[in-house]
């Protein structure tokens, strides 16, 4: 299914004691460019969500936002340094016991929890697999969402895009009935001339035979109506692919614009110049349309 380079996708979820929010969004790019914002302490899922994301999306610019949040502190844990915890007691136990300055023996707990050098607080090491397996399930629900605006979006463009085919492939009809009809009028006019001229001379209709299959040939765009005849099929073949084609309908529709030129050019003829204007016109907003698809 064609898809558009424009979707939004957001899902939330809460993964044990872990509360976790993942916003995904992207616009037109040539390629497939990936920036993401995660908390500073889990750096370490950039390379995965862009490894991820980048195995579902082809193009566009795409940023993903996470937020993660600990509903528990269990990151943290507190260490004692016993040594130390040892040579206060001692020291304590030594004042004690020094009867010149008449202190009570009262040592309790609460007289070592006094020292706060005693204790260190120390954050666990996190487990990365465990953590991105939860971030990764709420991503995929994200970019679920994310690819489904993208394909809503781009059913839209491919009817629009199909249809102004169909309106080009009425004008390519309408020049191929032409064509034909130009090089009769262009016979007559020159034989009109020739009498006009020299009416009293006989006119070597070999010759005029002759002027009239070069002028044929120099206005024939059979070649050229047949060609964007294919061309406009080959669209039809894109647009009803699962694959990205958004590059090779772009290639496509710059050949589309040759042919349409050509034919442009060895116009001689008032109707088919306007045709092929109204081709033109087609073709490029078709190219605007295109320069959205995945």
């Amino acid at each position: 299914m064609i898809r558009s380079m424009t979707g939004y996708g957001r899902a939330q979820a809460v993964i044990e004691t872990m509360s976790i929010t993942v916003e995904i969004k992207s616009v037109n790019h040539r390629y497939f460019e990936f920036n993401s914002r995660v908390p500073r302490s889990y750096g370490f899922l950039e390379e995965k969500l862009k490894s991820y994301v980048g195995s579902r999306v082809s193009r566009g610019k795409v940023e993903c936002y996470v937020s993660i949040e600990n509903l528990e502190d269990d990151e943290v844990e507190i260490l004692v340094n016993h040594s130390l915890a040892a040579s206060y007691l001692n020291a304590l136990k030594e004042l004690a016991e020094r009867n010149e300055l008449n202190l009570r023996d009262d040592l309790a707990m609460s007289s070592l929890a006094r020292y706060n050098d005693i204790f260190t607080t120390h954050k666990k090491e996190a487990d990365e697999e465990k953590i991105w397996s939860a971030v990764k399930e709420v991503v995929s629900a994200a970019v679920d969402k994310f690819i489904l605006m993208r394909e809503t979006e781009g059913e839209k463009l491919k009817n629009d895009v199909l249809s102004r085919a169909d309106f080009i492939l009425e004008k390519v009809s309408l020049i191929e009935e032409r064509s034909p009809e130009t090089v009769k009028e262009y016979n007559d006019k020159l034989l009109a001339r020739i009498n006009e001229f020299l009416s009293d001379v006989q006119v070597d209709e070999q010759r005029l035979l002759t002027e009239c299959a070069i002028f044929a040939d120099k206005v024939a765009v059979a070649e050229e109506t047949v060609r964007l005849r294919s061309h406009i099929d080959q669209l039809r073949q894109f647009l009803n692919s699962d694959d990205a084609v958004g590059r090779k309908t772009d290639f496509l529709i710059q050949e589309m614009n040759r042919e349409a030129n050509t034919i442009g050019s060895k116009a001689q003829d008032v109707m088919i110049a306007r045709n092929v204007i109204d081709i033109k016109a087609e073709i490029e907003k078709i190219r605007e349309q295109i320069q959205n698809i995945e």
